[in-house]
């Protein structure tokens, strides 16, 4: 099969930790062509949609990341696009998924262009509101910390469009800059802002459940560093292997094809504590470190993408 992967420049993958890189790593295992092209490469004369592209493959040794010569590929014509572009989901990302929208009832697009589109990370988790934690979404400065002091005084504040770990704050009453806190993650009040009830879970790890077609691949634990709130990886937290609680078990379950019935097929779910905390569709990671301790790649990846198996 052939396979384009719309991202970021491939020398900014990571190796040893890049979903990309070992998505890219997989398909080649299995035989499959793989491509890639930024969005900017991508264009289209009416329906049809095209992208300037190049052969991509990868390497555990030095250089992990080859490209061949330029071409023009017509997606209609591949067997699968990955939007692997990472977040923020600027204008950009937006006019790249409208792009896409031409195409994907002729190629298999994951995620659904216009699934990514209606799903940002931080409000989608409201629409499964049974599972998260107490959660407001406000600009008003006394609104929020009114509710600050309704789940105790103490809180998680986040820009709505942020991504890694950027921008999360904690939010205590007790604290003298809280007022300034949302002050600026609100733009004096102009931008809207999340804040959830504090996980006192968090300290023992964030758990990123990742999904392909609503069914559980596994899960990482990410462990906060001790000088830290965020559990993030890009942020300094630790991966540990874990494995999923009934109650995480019934909200995956749950979630989980609600979510693939919409396009949204390779999912990461953030948990703490048994709660929902975001839904991550742009570009999911955590894949290689889900592996890791199990000394396995996600190689069988590829086999579910044929037209002739389905969107399985």
């Amino acid at each position: 099969m052939r396979f384009l992967f719309v991202m970021d420049p491939v020398e900014k993958m990571l190796p040893d930790k890049d979903t990309s890189f070992a998505f890219i790593r997989g398909a080649m295992a299995l035989g499959h062509e793989c491509l890639h092209c930024l969005p900017k490469d991508l264009f289209n004369e009416g329906p049809e949609v095209f992208a300037a592209v190049r052969g991509v493959t990868v390497s555990d040794t030095p250089p992990h990341a080859s490209l061949g010569q330029p071409a023009v590929a017509e997606l209609s014509q591949l067997d699968a696009v990955f939007i692997r572009k990472d977040p923020p989901f600027d204008g950009a990302y937006a006019h790249l998924t409208r792009q896409l929208d031409l195409v994907k009832d002729r190629v298999l697009v994951l995620n659904d262009p216009s699934a990514i589109r209606d799903a940002n990370e931080k409000l989608y988790a409201f629409r499964f509101s049974e599972f998260m934690p107490r959660s407001l979404v406000a600009s008003d400065r006394a609104r929020l910390l009114a509710f600050v002091s309704q789940v105790g005084g103490r809180a998680v504040i986040k820009p709505l469009d942020g991504a890694g770990g950027a921008g999360v704050l904690a939010l205590s009453l007790e604290d003298q800059n809280a007022r300034s806190i949302v002050d600026i993650l609100t733009e004096e009040g102009k931008t809207l802002v999340l804040v959830q009830e504090y996980q006192p879970a968090v300290r023992i790890g964030d758990k990123r459940v990742l999904l392909l077609d609503g069914r559980p691949l596994g899960a990482i634990l990410r462990v906060p560093r001790k000088d830290d709130l965020r559990a993030n990886i890009h942020a300094g937290g630790k991966v540990e292997p874990t494995t999923l609680t009934p109650g995480e078990q019934r909200l995956v379950a749950s979630v989980g094809p609600k979510l693939a019935a919409v396009g949204l097929y390779f999912v990461g779910l953030d948990l703490i504590g048994e709660k929902l905390i975001e839904v991550n569709v742009t570009s999911p990671t955590g894949i290689q470190e889900l592996g890791r301790p199990h000394r396995r790649r996600p190689r069988a990846f590829g086999h579910s993408l044929g037209r002739s198996e389905g969107r399985e």
